[in-house]
């Protein structure tokens, strides 16, 4: 599909169409990078997306134990200020 591009102040815009839109998952924010001579727009990712739902199968299942519990002894912060 071709555009035109517009002026947005001393910048220039293009329009995306609401079914490209909806199709790639954009939102407020894009990610932008050029690679070679071509302009990439993708959806932001949050970096910890999806993580409730993998602990939360992950409490499912009783995989969620500390890994290194019991591999340092306890301070007397842990046993007397910390609440478990």
């Amino acid at each position: 599909m071709k555009t035109a591009l517009i002026r947005i102040g001393n910048s220039r815009g293009a329009r995306i169409p609401k079914a490209f839109l909806e199709e790639c998952r954009l939102q407020d924010e894009v990610d932008l990078e050029v690679r070679d001579d071509h302009l990439v727009i993708r959806a932001v990712t949050r970096p910890r997306m999806g993580w409730d739902e993998a602990f939360r199968r992950m409490a499912e299942r009783g995989d969620d134990a500390l890994l290194d519990e019991g591999s340092l002894p306890s301070t007397k912060w842990d046993t007397t200020e910390w609440d478990w």
